[in-house]
């Protein structure tokens, strides 16, 4: 049995704690509930959640902010704000330039937790995960981090580069500061290698539609419905499926077996041509962004299905 075993959030009973961990017990804080609610929420309607990435930072702080901002009212449910990092290895070439106008125009960690805060005077309901890679967050300081991210309002991770194997280094203390710790499974991800990738997410399940970088095309649907369907004979968490949605019509097919629908690359690509000659942001930025949002959760919402 593995050190914690989270089913949609709720603190449960632990095993035998491991070395180096002896009688600690998970906490999770009631911002971190977020997660659950929405979902909860959205199942209650009959139709999947619309989870939408954007980049903190691009193209610039004030920018960046304002589509944050308008997320909500365009029809996202929840929201993947990208930490900016020089080398990701998971990232496609619309996510990899959104990162470089972010850090060009002097985004940080800092000012990434900065946004969430400020996002959070205004909204409280709506769940906020950090989506990126482990270099800035131990540059930071794993402890700093993760007192600054609950404080700030964040629900929940996304760290693509740290697997399993390495739960102890973040994933495990940031479950017990409250924060869930959502893992990726992916086309490669066995019936053998699942229950591992499992053992410690919590929020929901993050499958990544193809194998490859973010930005793809997504080659059968139906295999996509096939994994969804035996990811969930072995979690009740709900389960997000991204990489390779561009569309409403992508949004609503995908919408039909996922409990989430998770679309980022278009919509940093969106950002990037409203820009002008410079790079600059436009009058057109924002509503360019927020149009797309609109349209992929009239699509999401199109799809009607038995409410939980």
């Amino acid at each position: 049995m593995s050190l914690y075993d989270i089913r949609r959030g709720l603190p449960v009973a632990l095993s035998p704690a491991r070395a180096g961990h002896a009688n600690r017990r998970l906490m999770i804080s009631p911002a971190t509930t977020r997660i659950q609610t929405r979902f909860a929420a959205c199942a209650s309607q009959g139709r999947a959640a619309l989870v939408t990435f954007v980049t903190a930072g691009d193209p610039d702080f004030e920018t960046a902010s304002a589509i944050l901002h308008a997320l909500p009212a365009a029809g996202a449910d929840m929201i993947e704000l990208g930490v900016p990092f020089t080398d990701p290895m998971a990232d496609g070439v619309p996510v990899q330039l959104a990162g470089q106008r972010a850090l060009k125009g002097g985004q940080t960690l800092k000012k990434t937790l900065a946004m969430v805060e400020g996002f959070r005077k205004a909204d409280h309901d709506t769940p906020i995960v950090l989506m990126g890679y482990y270099n800035p967050i131990y540059v930071y300081g794993v402890a700093r981090f993760l007192a600054d991210a609950a404080a700030a309002g964040v629900d929940g991770l996304i760290i693509v580069d740290l697997p399993p194997e390495e739960d102890a280094e973040l994933c495990l203390p940031a479950l017990e500061a409250g924060l869930n710790f959502i893992r990726l499974a992916t086309p490669t991800t066995d019936d053998r290698r699942l229950p591992t990738v499992l053992r410690n997410t919590s929020g929901f399940v993050y499958y990544v539609s193809m194998t490859g970088v973010t930005g793809g095309v997504i080659a059968s649907y139906d295999a996509v419905g096939e994994a969804v369907a035996r990811i969930k004979r072995h979690t009740g968490l709900p389960i997000a499926v991204g990489f390779g949605v561009k569309t409403a019509t992508d949004a609503a097919t995908i919408a039909r077996s996922a409990d989430g629908v998770v679309v980022g690359s278009a919509l940093v690509e969106r950002v990037r041509l409203s820009l002008d000659a410079d790079g600059k942001a436009t009058e057109k930025t924002v509503s360019a962004v927020t149009s797309l949002v609109s349209e992929l959760a009239a699509g999401v919402r199109s799809v009607a299905r038995a409410a939980a």
